[in-house]
């Protein structure tokens, strides 16, 4: 566990896997990380550094893309995840809101969320557990009657963790939620996770290429680069790293760096060498 991490308690444990597409391509070499109860922790890197394929490997959706965790464990609450299908980890308690967001264009908003609560047969429940998510999302109550193909990518991004939401999930794997989003809706959306967690109590494990804006609301991070973890670290420390601060961030203790800099300071990166 992280020193200064906000609970010590793991709630996820990923151990050293490897995941392996079509049986040839080894996309993860040995990714270890865990997500501590009631924190936010960060998963971040560039395109292709292997994040999604990390949350899938949690959440139990690689097998639809041929991929398979060939070496290492993956415990949630101190039980294997090896032999779950997505389902049965939705009723344990992680639920994955996918990047791209994937809302069902043709049903109205709320539509869309209610089918989160697909297999709750609590209707009380489900009535109240959609109003509390029209509280955090009062855009999403406005727009209620829309079809979720005609609403913006903000207002999709919205009813995708809403649907989410709506399965009384414990932990929450955000794929990519700034992904296409205005500076100002990125904003909002972090706001909102910040808020679920610190007033629901709710866990969530976030994949972002967008370093600056992660590591300002997480606790806890790790940087992925080709299938490894490269770095890890409390939120703070790795905001303050130079190699962090230099190639994720854009700056250095002199300033902030053009492109070229960048591209040519890959050489002196520590992990790299």
């Amino acid at each position: 566990m992280l020193d200064g991490a906000k609970t010590q308690e793991t709630l996820l444990e990923v151990n050293n896997i490897e995941v392996i597409y079509n049986h040839v391509i080894l996309v993860l070499k040995g990714v270890s990380l865990q997500v501590p109860k009631g924190g936010i922790t960060a998963l971040l890197g560039g395109n292709g550094a292997g994040k999604t394929t990390t949350l899938k490997a949690i959440s139990g959706l690689l097998a639809s893309e041929r991929g398979e965790v060939t070496k290492g464990t993956i415990s949630y609450k101190g039980e294997s995840t090896a032999a779950r299908d997505p389902a049965e980890l939705v009723k344990m308690g992680v639920i994955q809101v996918m990047e791209g967001r994937h809302c069902f264009e043709h049903l109205t908003v709320e539509e869309n969320l209610l089918t989160g609560a697909y297999t709750r047969r609590d209707a009380k429940g489900v009535a109240d557990d959609l109003e509390l998510v029209y509280s955090y999302f009062p855009r999403l109550k406005e727009r209620r009657t829309s079809q979720a193909g005609y609403t913006s990518g903000g207002e999709q991004q919205m009813c995708a963790i809403g649907r989410a939401l709506m399965s009384r999930p414990e932990t929450i794997l955000l794929d990519e939620p700034s992904m296409g989003l205005a500076p100002q809706l990125v904003e909002q959306i972090f706001g909102i996770v910040k808020d679920l967690n610190e007033k629901e109590g709710l866990t969530f494990l976030l994949a972002e290429q967008n370093t600056n804006v992660a590591l300002r609301f997480a606790h806890t991070g790790y940087i992925l680069e080709s299938g490894r973890v490269v770095m890890e670290g409390l939120a703070a420390d790795l905001r303050e790293n130079p190699d962090v601060k230099e190639f994720y961030l854009g700056m250095s203790d002199e300033g902030r760096k053009s492109f070229r800099d960048v591209r040519s300071y890959r050489r002196r990166k520590r992990w790299l060498s």
